[in-house]
């Protein structure tokens, strides 16, 4: 098959309404590099890029959240790494204390733009481990405000992790 002008314009085409979105995975790449949670971390009192659940804080959340679930740790951790595969995450921390209390820090990106945000998973066993208390934490890397994907988001994990 010949390639002809009317194959070179409509490649032209393609190619300039897809350089924006390019530039912007390019941005992305150099602005936003990964840096691994070494603990759980917390909203800025004013911060429109972040949501959090956990003991005694809930930010830029609007239901009520019993962070003490009637499941064991392997359970939640289950729950948890099934969700992480189902975003297609990218864990970058995934420890657990001497106190047996875990923290898994993912990464999730938004659909069309990829921008990454951060999300923090604690859960701490109580009762022998018959249940655990957990946090939630979502922040997005790059911009001021999230257009409300960081409280969806814990709102889904929360979810996941109650089923």
């Amino acid at each position: 098959m010949e390639l002809t002008r009317r194959h070179f314009r409509a490649a032209g085409l393609v190619l300039l309404l897809a350089s924006p979105w390019v530039m912007v995975q390019v941005w992305i790449l150099a602005a936003a590099a990964d840096e691994p949670y070494d603990s759980m971390p917390s909203c800025p009192v004013e911060a429109a890029n972040c949501a959090h659940v956990g003991v005694g804080e809930n930010h830029r959340m609007d239901g009520t959240y019993d962070v003490t679930i009637n499941r064991t740790m392997d359970e939640l951790s289950q729950a948890l790494a099934d969700y992480i595969d189902d975003v297609n995450g990218d864990v970058l921390v995934d420890e657990i204390d001497q106190n047996g209390a875990s923290l898994t820090h993912f990464v999730e990106r938004t659909i069309f733009w990829r921008f990454p945000d951060d999300v923090a998973v604690r859960i701490v066993p109580l009762d022998g481990g018959q249940s655990c208390s957990i946090e939630l934490h979502s922040q997005s890397r790059v911009g001021g405000v999230d257009m409300g994907v960081n409280p969806d988001r814990l709102e889904g994990i929360y979810r996941a992790l109650t089923a």
